[in-house]
């Protein structure tokens, strides 16, 4: 699948598109076929590792977040086996900042509780 990586701390410059193994989920986690990210802010702080004290949480000389993106609406593809709430061809939309971000991909898995069932009178756009 292709995906938006990030190695170092920079600008938009270090954002590479390239191929990477599409994720399985773990027990509790659904694998979503994303159909819409967002960009805000928090994006720009993984980005440029600024303000300095988010490195704390992101790494200090590199960011641990591979693949950035916070925010996600899809449709699930496939569930982990303790998965009870969601099945395959469900729309849903959240926030994966607590569940390892990457919705700056083809593909992610998030837990379950990370996402929630998109309204039918939304759409992708």
């Amino acid at each position: 699948m292709k995906a938006i990586t990030l190695k170092k701390y920079g600008s938009t410059d270090d954002l590479k598109l390239v191929e990477v193994a599409c994720p399985v989920p773990e027990a509790d986690e659904v694998l979503i076929r994303v159909l819409a990210s967002a960009i805000n802010d928090y994006e720009l702080a993984i980005l440029q590792g600024k303000p300095l004290f988010i490195r704390l949480f992101l790494g200090f000389f590199k960011p641990k977040v591979k693949i950035p993106g916070c925010e996600a609406a899809g449709i699930i593809e496939t569930t982990g086996r303790d998965v009870s709430r969601f099945k395959p061809g469900d729309r849903v939309y959240g926030d994966l900042s607590e569940s390892g971000f990457g919705s700056f991909a083809e593909f992610v898995c998030v837990r379950e509780d990370s996402v929630a069932f998109m309204p039918s009178n939304l759409s992708f756009e």
